[in-house]
């Protein structure tokens, strides 16, 4: 059978230097499609787009990842900027936005990482914390700049989550910025220690759709990624169904 193909979001920057070039460039850590590529996918990048290309490009996908990276811009939940909010990349929240709810539509497998996690809470009307040591008490959800930290996560039995990591991992995170307001329909499947929401599922998407806020594509474990390929290897299958 055709190998699964799982579309990817990617950064879009005004200057990436490599070699004698500094250019504007759609670029990724390779640790995203290395990933998808070792637990038996096809990684397909994604850069930013017109909204409106969304449909037509998680059409052609039998799964979606959708990355971390810079703060989500708080206009999107209706908030002031908070001073240490980062600034906004309106093209990438657009595109990203509009991707999730091609996929939410199609019931195509989701999966959101970090940043992306907090997009599918923004996107079905949740709100986000800013910053979230003022809340915590503590950094330890990031590490130094380009570090990232660890710690423990334990997932909520009986979610879809636990039945993926069914015992309190350790994993590689990297955010200041957390969920605050859960959107309707979405439900809290991990904590960390400290209370933060570490993951999120959809129980009433037809496939699979989930987010997570910390790094996979930074450890070790594959069980993660290999339920959303399993997940995109099944919704292919039933769409090819005579």
């Amino acid at each position: 059978m055709p190998t699964p193909c799982i579309g990817i979001s990617t950064y879009l920057e005004s200057s990436v230097r490599w070699g004698v070039w500094d250019l504007p460039a759609a670029v990724l850590p390779a640790g995203y499609h290395e990933l998808v590529q070792r637990c038996g996918g096809l990684a397909l990048l994604l850069p930013p787009d017109d909204p409106g290309a969304a449909e037509e490009t998680v059409a052609r996908l039998d799964g979606l990842v959708v990355t971390g990276g810079p703060d989500v811009d708080p206009r999107r939940y209706g908030a002031a900027r908070h001073p240490r909010t980062g600034p906004a990349h309106e093209r990438r929240d657009a595109w990203e936005l509009a991707l999730i709810d091609a996929a939410l539509e199609r019931g195509t497998p989701l999966l959101g990482v970090c940043r992306g996690m907090q997009l599918l809470n923004v996107a079905l009307g949740g709100t986000l914390i800013q910053h979230l040591p003022d809340v915590v008490g503590h950094g330890g959800h990031c590490g130094p700049p380009g570090v990232f930290a660890r710690h423990v996560v334990k997932p909520v039995p009986g979610t879809r989550l636990a039945a993926v990591l069914p015992e309190a991992v350790t994993v590689a995170t990297y955010h200041h910025q957390a969920l605050d307001r859960l959107a309707d329909g979405l439900t809290a499947s991990c904590h960390a220690e400290d209370g933060t929401v570490e993951a999120v599922e959809l129980p009433g998407a037809g496939g699979f759709a989930m987010g997570v806020q910390w790094h996979p594509e930074a450890g070790t474990d594959v069980r993660l990624m290999q339920a959303l390929i399993t997940a995109a290897r099944a919704r292919r299958d039933a769409r090819e169904a005579p």
